[in-house]
């Protein structure tokens, strides 16, 4: 299932007998898998906190365990360990943990504007929009983290997405929010009752 390279092995190995934890497993979990910008988590689990429903993998003396959730994003993923002189420390390669970017020239005009100009606005209420697709005259967006089930996300959509996508990349001439806003956690701003 997860291809664990060897210098990431030797490294998980490594400090599992500096820190006392020889015969740990490993707990990979994946947050806002799905999006654009999945987060990965790497912690040692003691044996009796492996959960039954926990899907393991193993790889010689090393359990790596995931909740069945995060394994489905890991299908195919790689865990290695990069040292370089640009950076150092365990990275994860997990093609399926993410949504693929749409292609072609007016999808990535779409994605240019939302990473360059609408995301580092939402992204201070703890928000994010993905694109999902560009269809016709028509860009898919999913928000996600603050916005997701968020009470004013319409007033953003209509007056600072649309206007900035609108202008910026004039063959969008419509907007869909395709976000399932009813199981947002941790809206910025509460909805109305």
């Amino acid at each position: 299932m997860i291809n664990l390279t060897d210098a990431a092995k030797e490294k998980f190995l490594a400090a599992a007998e500096s820190e006392g934890r020889k015969g740990q497993g490993l707990r990979v979990t994946v947050n806002g898998g799905g999006t654009a910008q999945p987060e990965f988590a790497l912690n040692f689990v003691e044996p009796d906190h492996v959960r039954d429903d926990d899907v393991a993998d193993q790889h010689g003396e090393l359990t790596i365990y995931m909740d069945p959730q995060s394994a489905k994003f890991l299908e195919a993923a790689t865990i290695d360990f990069v040292e370089t002189l640009a950076e150092s420390g365990f990275k994860i390669d997990a093609p399926n943990a993410g949504i693929p970017r749409p292609t072609g020239p007016v999808a990535e005009a779409v994605q240019r504007c939302l990473d360059e100009k609408i995301n580092p606005g939402v992204a201070s209420h703890g928000g994010f929009i993905d694109l999902v697709a560009v269809e016709n005259e028509t860009a898919y967006l999913k928000f996600g983290g603050g916005c997701q089930g968020c009470g004013m996300v319409n007033v953003t959509l209509k007056q600072g997405v649309e206007k900035i996508l609108f202008q910026e990349v004039p063959q969008i001439t419509k907007v869909m929010d395709i976000t399932d806003h009813a199981s947002g956690t941790n809206p910025y701003y509460q909805p109305g009752k």
